[in-house]
């Protein structure tokens, strides 16, 4: 880990120090991104007419960014199945992973039971809450879960399974390395091209928050306050508890780690969205010491299957509900809800709403909820999509890793958590 070395003799001159760190403040990106979702978050409730039309900025920074993800999930996959050579290893790795998702998201869904029951957010008078229209929902539900159309819904998933194929097929060509040779090329390309657009950051941000702010109105936290904040404090306690206890099994700091992505985390922060800094969390945690293999297998995976923040939601969500509408579960019931989204919480990626169609389908299948239950969650959900999509975003760095380190992966750099 790094330490910081005492400031052991001063400076005789303090002017090019002081030059110097505002220059650093100045060329930021982390800061950048900062102010700009505090002006999304002021626009959007000083003039919600024109923070609403500020979503085709956030939301054209997001589809700008993800035209990236398909070529580097399959560049790092394909380049990463071609440098371990051993197929029987990238079948472990891909076994490790999907059962440490499993164990964790199991994990994260029990503890939004236990949280949502410890603090009741659901004991409050329904009367004053805002309704929202949820039809569009309930009307999408379904008791099983599809997994054809999970995939189909899935470019993520797809690109995934594509590059795997690529890959393995790759280490049967005869002429494999000039091959690898040219795609080390191509991906040394893309990842410059990349670091272009992320200067477009702050932009995205200011659009996404500004938009949210105004649609929805920091008015609407007031009724749900309880919920949302139930919802950041269990999260933040999944994090520096759970997450932070496994990654200090393998000596590593999650105070650390989070610094280290932190422009990454004010990214998802201002875009409610995982997927911009997808590309950025790969590429750093190579840098960091994960093998481009494990990286590789492991992340693009884990969008799909390790939404450790999702899990914790839907949870606590249906909890809230049950409570909202004095609606006593037994124990065998919510054994049900966690087997139920253990399995249908894996198709809250990638499609918009998604979540909520999860929600409905749970309730459906255990019929003592009501699903116009739902209505009161559409006007506050937006606010805690953040709290979501950094809790799976650091979930999802941490497997990486669990992966590496398990699999001897992992080189230890000599400052891990200062590379850029």
């Amino acid at each position: 880990m790094v330490s910081c070395n005492p400031i052991t003799k001063p400076m005789l001159n303090d002017t090019p120090k002081k030059e110097s760190i505002l220059f650093t403040i100045a060329t930021n990106l982390t800061f950048w991104v900062l102010i700009a979702i505090v002006f999304g978050v002021l626009l959007g409730h000083f003039q919600p007419q024109t923070g609403q039309e500020m979503k085709i900025v956030g939301d054209s920074f997001i589809q700008l960014v993800k035209i990236f993800i398909g070529p580097i999930i399959f560049l790092t996959i394909v380049l990463g199945i071609a440098g371990i050579g051993d197929l029987k290893k990238v079948g472990r790795i891909g076994i490790k992973a999907l059962i440490y998702f499993e164990i964790v998201t199991t994990l994260a869904l029990a503890i939004g039971v236990v949280a949502a029951y410890i603090i009741q957010p659901g004991k409050i008078d329904k009367s004053g809450l805002d309704i929202q229209d949820a039809s569009k929902y309930t009307s999408a539900t379904s008791a099983e879960f599809n997994w054809l159309e999970f995939f189909l819904n899935n470019f993520t998933l797809q690109v995934l399974v594509v590059a795997i194929i690529c890959g393995i097929l790759l280490n049967y060509y005869s002429k494999r390395q000039k091959v690898v040779d040219v795609l080390y090329i191509v991906s040394k390309y893309v990842f410059k091209a990349l670091k272009i657009v992320m200067y477009l950051a702050p932009l995205g941000a200011f659009g996404g928050m500004a938009y949210t702010v105004g649609k929805f109105g920091l008015h609407t936290l007031i009724p749900l306050g309880k919920l949302m904040l139930t919802v950041y404090v269990t999260m933040a306690i999944f994090i520096f508890v759970i997450l932070g206890s496994i990654l200090r099994y393998y000596k590593i700091s999650i105070w650390d780690f989070i610094k280290y992505l932190k422009a990454e985390l004010l990214i998802v922060l201002g875009t409610s969205s995982s997927e911009p800094a997808l590309p950025n969390l790969m590429n750093k945690l190579e840098k960091m010491g994960c093998s481009k293999s494990v990286v590789g297998l492991v992340v693009p995976t884990g969008y799909s299957f390790n939404l450790d923040g999702t899990a914790i939601y839907l949870s606590m969500a249906i909890i809230f509900l049950a409570q909202l509408y004095n609606v006593e579960l037994s124990f065998m019931e919510i054994l049900t809800i966690i087997g139920l989204l253990m399995i249908t919480s894996k198709g809250a990626a990638g499609v918009t709403g998604s979540g909520f169609i999860v929600l409905a389908s749970t309730l459906t299948a255990i019929h003592k909820i009501p699903l116009e239950g739902l209505a009161f969650l559409l006007g506050v959900d937006k606010f805690m999509s953040e709290a979501r999509a950094i809790t799976n975003f650091i979930g999802n760095g941490v497997a990486a890793i669990v992966i590496s380190k398990n699999e001897n992966e992992f080189v230890d750099p000599e400052n891990p958590m200062d590379l850029d």
